[in-house]
């Protein structure tokens, strides 16, 4: 029997686009002999929807249309243990149930999906899920956080400063004068909290520094502020694995058409049109980087050294930074659901994306059955050895639950 795979995607985040076009590559490079892809989509308006017309990138050019073909889902645990699809109203007759999965696979971009919530929901429901867990999605996505904990482990990232948009609303002229005084301009303004470059601005002056702060503050309430490295090369390793081992892939050096790579550099290959159900595939870049064996295997070890600092599990990508004129390399940021997967960053070391989705699957179950040797909860009463005054906080002490 083959293993039911819920492919999750879409969400409600700016990168919805992005998360399906990965996903739909996913479900094409899934090993039909072992595993059956079950999409689950989760619409702009958080509505949830399963149906094959989802496995075809085509069909999204007409939202409309589309939501014709599909069944709108609710996902919950089934009448004998498990997860199940479930027809969304419920109906009074007939078949109430659309599918069954026993793994879920989480390809959704960005806010909601790729930072912890998605995979708390998973945690709930006691699905083994793909990827990394609660802990390190959330601190992955927040570069502040995340830069916290790397610079705890001595692994190099660029100084900076954060703040609150309110706090900006409240004092502009203070943070722009702690700006000027931590970094020097140009700097580059960005979100916190998101990926794909999107709400990311360089500024070069206070003006600039104040439209960029605007324009970010439209995408996160937290705003991370970080000296502009100039003559700088951008590099990227993915990582495969866990706590126990991981292995790094071969790096790319990634080009850009501005001084910082944007959105349209990533998903639509540098502007150029007709690319775009590519993904990150699509970028214009150069495979291996053309860096000499030390520094690429600087890098490398730096990859995993972040992935497992952070906790991750499952395959992430991991962008660092050159500064040319210093010979230094700092990480950038992590992408614990990275666009396509980074599948492209396996295939020259002989890891295609069938091998590697394959290899996914198989940490998330081992994962499961690790965690099924752990106790979350004790077989006891409290309630039955307290008196009922003790339990509602008592007026003595000897009446309240002592703890330990």
């Amino acid at each position: 029997m083959r293993t039911r795979v819920g492919v999750f995607f879409g969400g409600i985040s700016v990168e919805h686009e992005v998360s399906v076009i990965s996903a739909v590559q996913a479900m094409h490079a899934l090993d039909e002999k072992l595993y059956e892809a079950v999409p689950v989509y989760i619409a702009k308006d958080r509505q949830w929807y399963t149906g094959e017309d989802l496995r075809d990138i085509e069909n999204y050019k007409d939202l409309n249309q589309l939501f014709e073909k599909l069944q709108k889902i609710t996902v919950t645990g089934g009448d004998d243990g498990g997860v199940v699809l479930q027809k969304k109203p419920v109906p009074k007759f007939g078949k109430r149930v659309v599918a069954e999965i026993d793994v879920a696979f989480p390809i959704v971009h960005g806010t909601f999906g790729e930072d912890g919530v998605l995979q708390g929901f998973f945690e709930l429901m006691d699905i083994p899920y793909v990827g990394c867990d609660v802990m390190s999605s959330a601190v992955g996505m927040d570069k502040v956080i995340m830069k916290q904990v790397l610079r705890d482990a001595q692994i190099p990232v660029l100084d900076d400063i954060w703040f609150y948009g309110t706090h900006w609303s409240d004092n502009p002229e203070g943070i722009t004068a702690l700006v000027e005084e931590t970094l020097e301009y140009p700097v580059i303004v960005k979100p916190a909290n998101l990926g794909s470059s999107v709400g990311i601005s360089k500024a070069g002056d206070r003006d600039e520094l104040r439209s960029a702060v605007e324009e970010a503050m439209e995408f996160a309430s937290k705003i991370l502020v970080e000296h502009m490295v100039e003559d700088m090369k951008e590099i990227n390793c993915s990582v495969v694995g866990d706590y126990e081992e991981v292995e790094a892939s071969v790096l790319e050096e990634v080009l850009k058409t501005e001084d910082i790579l944007s959105y349209q550099d990533k998903y639509q290959g540098g502007g150029k049109s007709g690319d775009g159900a590519k993904g990150m595939e699509s970028t214009d870049r150069v495979i291996p980087a053309p860096l000499d064996e030390e520094q690429t295997e600087d890098i490398q070890q730096l990859a995993k050294d972040t992935f497992q600092s952070l906790g991750c599990s499952g395959v992430s990508r991991i962008d660092f930074m050159i500064d040319q004129a210093a010979d230094m390399i700092y990480v950038n940021e992590i992408n614990t659901i990275p666009g396509s997967l980074s599948f492209y960053l396996w295939d020259p070391a002989g890891k295609d994306y069938t091998n590697l989705t394959h290899q996914l699957i198989q940490m998330a179950l081992k994962r499961r059955r690790e965690r099924e040797k752990l106790t979350f909860s004790i077989d006891s009463n409290l309630f039955s050895t307290q008196s009922a005054g003790g339990l509602k906080g008592g007026k003595s002490g000897s009446k309240t639950a002592s703890r330990s």
